[in-house]
């Protein structure tokens, strides 16, 4: 579904490379996931991906398709973002049901008022929350508003940016889950960023580890859980995570 070629992105023109000679492929259906430590360039790839910073070289191309770097507006039907930070992500003086009916109408399609509910109701929240503003809500309960806008487009790729870690623990496993569900259920491709191997384990079928803008590491779900790791730095991303209780546990169960 995705496929990434020699991606370079800087954020002037003769400032340093952020990310350099990135490659990698998402397979239909699957989860990818992007790990590392903060600052080594995960999020700006996730950005290069969803079109909203465009000053890339390379190339990436969507189901073998070659995408522009400005974006027509038809890629947003198929590829939707979920931000890390739900309330920063929501407007705060707009109603829930306003937001969600937003990429409709920047789509220009015309769909009865039923469809909020039922895309409230497809998160887990119940139809009256769509007439309530973000601040009454819960940081959970803002996620799951956040994943219902995204999907109100029916996209096949989600762009999820770290989309647990300004959650609280208690509910970051529902918020987990939920998103499989939903993966499962419309057969949708994730590419996941996150610094925490525990959701990685928990959520994606194959891994990047990113350092300094460059991958420098891949694998498998299962290698990851079974601790079978050859790079250096990648040894040191997990026992740094297990040593601040981040590492993955061994109920976690895979999808």
């Amino acid at each position: 579904m995705i496929e990434v070629r020699d991606l370079n992105i800087r954020f002037a023109h003769d400032a340093p490379l952020v990310v350099a000679g990135l490659s990698f492929k998402v397979a239909t259906g699957s989860t990818f996931g992007l790990v590392g430590e903060s600052g080594c360039g995960k999020s700006t790839v996730l950005r290069a991906l969803a079109g909203l910073n465009t000053t890339y070289d390379g190339e990436i191309l969507l189901d073998g398709t070659p995408l522009p770097p400005h974006r027509p507006k038809t890629f947003f039907k198929r590829v939707q973002m979920v931000f890390q930070d739900p309330y920063g992500s929501l407007h705060p003086r707009q109603t829930i049901q306003a937001q969600l009916l937003e990429p409709l109408r920047n789509q220009g399609i015309h769909k009865p008022l039923s469809v909020v509910g039922e895309a409230l109701e497809s998160v887990g929240l119940p139809r009256a929350a769509a007439f309530r503003f973000p601040h009454q809500l819960s940081g959970g309960q803002r996620q799951r508003v956040a994943i219902a806008r995204a999907l109100m487009l029916e996209p096949e790729v989600l762009l999820l940016d770290e989309p647990t870690s300004a959650l609280d623990v208690s509910v970051q496993a529902e918020i987990l889950n939920l998103l499989m569900d939903l993966r499962d259920a419309r057969n949708l491709t994730f590419v996941l960023v996150s610094h925490d191997l525990a959701v990685i384990a928990h959520m994606c079928h194959d891994i990047a580890v990113m350092q300094g803008g460059r991958i420098v590491d891949s694998f498998d779900a299962a290698q990851l859980r079974a601790g079978t790791l050859n790079h250096p730095y990648t040894r040191e991303l997990l026992t740094a995570s297990e040593a601040y209780g981040e590492g993955p546990a061994p109920q976690v169960e895979l999808a």
